[in-house]
């Protein structure tokens, strides 16, 4: 089942007078429970892609379906909304609230959108925090944890609502190498754990090697779309 769908999609910023072109007619489509990678120069429309899935903006020409609902027609409000359903962000920049608790960022998402009980807050936090293997460190605050144990926490931030899908934009782009292949291999854990989609823009070869599918960039426009090496290992094992 096709979960992302993007249907002839251009995007065009102005600046100033003059009219800059992001992406030019890119059609493509992420099934459900993909390990897949937007690839591709700075500038080729990776981050743009991501942000147009994840209701953060709106195509200027085409369609963006995500779980069958045509993103493009909802507007500030219901975007919103559903981002917080349906949709987990994973930053390079960890986006952490500095006077929050492991705990409390990770619980933060579902205070925002979701108003559950407390009780089943604390039993999901307490879920994903476990699951990425950082349940000790619910109480410290981001200032105290190691660059990899922050991405971890980002993870459980972006898992912890159950989204269908999950948009990772760098996700390792300020890691060391050991630390990044931790965090490429417990996202591909969590995906096989909980069914999760996700998307990444990357230039790490690390999460390449990864990917089930390759979607591959150029001055805006989508120029190949390919097995990765992992896609093709799994095909080969079939």
């Amino acid at each position: 089942m096709d979960l992302v769908s993007l249907e002839h999609v251009g995007k065009t910023y102005r600046l100033g007078e003059v009219e800059i072109s992001a992406l030019t007619e890119v059609s493509l489509t992420v099934k459900e429970g993909a390990f897949a990678c937007l690839v591709g120069p700075s500038g080729s429309g990776k981050t743009t892609i991501l942000n147009l899935i994840g209701c953060l903006d709106q195509p200027s020409s085409g369609k963006v379906l995500v779980t069958g609902q045509d993103t493009s027609a909802l507007g500030r409000r219901e975007a919103a909304v559903f981002r917080g359903q349906h949709l987990g962000f994973v930053f390079q920049g960890f986006n952490l609230l500095p006077v929050l608790t492991v705990y409390e960022n990770v619980e933060y998402p579902l205070l925002m959108i979701r108003h559950l009980p407390k009780a089943e807050r604390g039993a999901a936090v307490t879920r994903v925090l476990e699951a990425v293997g950082i349940g000790d460190q619910r109480d410290k605050y981001p200032d105290q944890l190691s660059g990899g144990q922050r991405q971890r926490v980002a993870v459980a931030r972006a898992l912890v609502g159950k989204p269908a899908l999950v948009l990772a934009d760098e996700p390792t782009a300020n890691l060391d190498h050991a630390t990044a292949g931790m965090v490429i291999g417990l996202m591909k854990q969590m995906r096989d754990q909980f069914g999760t989609t996700f998307i990444f823009s990357t230039h790490d070869p690390r999460i390449v090697s990864q990917a089930e599918t390759l979607y591959t960039l150029s001055d805006g426009r989508l120029v190949d779309v390919r097995a990765g090496q992992a896609g093709v290992k799994e095909a080969d094992h079939d």
